[in-house]
């Protein structure tokens, strides 16, 4: 999780590690994928192995592979228009500028999935936005980087268990205490 543009794969990183599961790469469906159990629900973790802004054909892959439906999907994904730290679940949406999202979406034909935004805040003093999410944390901002990993995992197993109405009432106001 050292860069903004890994905060998904850190989420689905910190769950594997939850339930003890070990991501196994699946070269069929072009990434590293485990089944478990949260509470009575089973559940695969997908990390794709190709570019972000070519997710949705692994996506698209995985949902005929093992015949999931849109709506049985959580894309988890880093969000610049957030502040660090903030999350922000939504149960259908466009891709808001975000070029992994907008490929579910070309692949799905359209975004009806739910979907786990990440805030990574606005771009860095002196970086572009191509920089900002590909260069690493200021070591100052690696821990709240960490608590909002394990947030957005408590966010994902509340939608699994309480539905996903509970957990947006929860996580989608900003703690200001996690914010600051």
């Amino acid at each position: 999780m050292q860069t903004p543009h890994n905060m998904g794969f850190a989420v689905i990183d910190e769950l594997a590690q939850r339930l003890d599961l070990r991501l196994r790469r699946s070269f069929r469906l072009r990434a590293h994928l485990a089944s478990g159990m949260i509470e009575d629900q089973d559940v695969t973790l997908a990390k794709p192995d190709v570019y972000m802004n070519a997710s949705g054909t692994v996506v698209a892959g995985l949902l005929k592979r093992k015949g999931f439906l849109p709506e049985d999907i959580l894309i988890v994904a880093d969000d610049v228009n957030l502040p660090e730290g903030q999350l922000r679940l939504r149960s259908k949406g466009s891709s808001g500028g975000h070029n992994g999202l907008q490929s579910v979406i070309d692949h799905l034909g359209h975004g009806n999935f739910a979907r786990l935004r990440l805030g990574v805040g606005q771009t860095r003093a002196g970086l572009n936005l191509v920089e900002h999410v590909l260069t690493p944390f200021p070591p100052a901002a690696r821990e709240k980087i960490k608590k909002t990993a394990g947030r957005a995992a408590d966010a994902i197993v509340c939608a699994l268990t309480n539905g996903l109405a509970a957990a947006m009432n929860r996580f989608n106001t900003p703690n200001q205490e996690e914010l600051n």
